[in-house]
This record gives C-alpha cells, sequence and structure tokens, in this order.
C-alpha cells in the first residue's frame, strides 16, 4: 500500500451539519429532548424510531432505536451515549455508539459494520436563534475516519435534519 492510501485511511475529519430550521429555538430544543419527539424524526429517510430514553443530565444516558424500512430488513438498530454537557436551550454534548437493546456498547464490526464506523463518537448540537426566530442548527461528530461510513453519515444527519424540520413544521401538538 502506497504512503498516500496509508495516509487517507487515518485522516480525521469533523462531521459538520448546519442548518436553518423554521422554529424558535425552544422548540427545537425539545425535538432533542424529548423522547416523544425525538421518535418523530430519529434516522435516515424511511427509518422509524420505535423508542427512545432521555435522561437529560450530564452524566445521564440516552438509547434511541431507529427500524429500517422493511425492504432493507426491518432491523432494530440502537445508538446511545452518556451527555456530558447541557446547556439549556444552546448546547447538547454526548458520546454516541451502537447499543443493543438493553443500552449495551456493540463493537461495530460484530454488526457488520466496515472497519471505518467508530466505536465512539464524540457529538455536539449547538443551537442558535436567528433574527426571524428561526434556529440555525449545528450538529457535529468529531474525529470520523475518511471513509464509506463518513460520507454515509453525512447523507444520514441531512435526512435526519429534514425529518426534523418537518416534524417540527406539521401540526401534530409539541
Amino acid at each position: 500500500m502506497s504512503k498516500e492510501n496509508t495516509s487517507q485511511i487515518t485522516q480525521k475529519q469533523d462531521l459538520v451539519v448546519t442548518r436553518i430550521i423554521d422554529a424558535p429555538v425552544d422548540r427545537v430544543w425539545k425535538a432533542w429532548t424529548n423522547p416523544e419527539q425525538i421518535k418523530r424524526w430519529w434516522g435516515p429517510k424511511d427509518y422509524t424510531s420505535p423508542s427512545a430514553r432521555i435522561d437529560l443530565r450530564e452524566g445521564g444516558n440516552y438509547l434511541f432505536s431507529m427500524r429500517a424500512p422493511k425492504e432493507q430488513g426491518g432491523n432494530d438498530q440502537y445508538s446511545g451515549g452518556v451527555y456530558s454537557k447541557i446547556l439549556p436551550m444552546k448546547l447538547l454534548e454526548f458520546t454516541m455508539s451502537l447499543r443493543d437493546k438493553d443500552g449495551h456498547k456493540v463493537d461495530p464490526s460484530e454488526v457488520g459494520m466496515p472497519a471505518d464506523f467508530p466505536k465512539e463518537i464524540r457529538q455536539s448540537v449547538v443551537f442558535k436563534k436567528t433574527k426571524c426566530n428561526m434556529t440555525e442548527l449545528t450538529v457535529t461528530q468529531h474525529d470520523w475516519t475518511v471513509g464509506q461510513m463518513f460520507v454515509y453519515s453525512i447523507a444520514g444527519w441531512h435526512q435526519s435534519i429534514d425529518k426534523l424540520a418537518e416534524s417540527l413544521a406539521s401540526k401534530v401538538p409539541q
């Protein structure tokens, strides 16, 4: 393997997605911190989220499920982690990793993920009020290995945030 190929394998990059959401910060915050609202949007297009548990405090855990569409097997996948910093209406910092239904960490390779899928990732979500009482939302996942899963994760986050924005625009009671 050439030196160029080796350096590309180990290259790290933050995944950053910034969007303007047509909803005030308090509603976007609630969409990220209320389990019933998480279930409305968590996961990429065509995925559902049958369950979500949140212990919203520094040191508290969360566990979200994501169900694949039937044509992709319909399997449930879980992600979870620990909140490390919470500044209400401004910032969430937490870890994220694959989990089993009981919240125990799962090694990505044991469930068929490629080698570039991280075992655990640090994540932050920043909520910023805009002039028009909308929310600038910035989701950052730190230190991804650049590769196929990095690209899939970017696409998945864009689709999830589309669903988030759609859920906040709907007439369903918040």
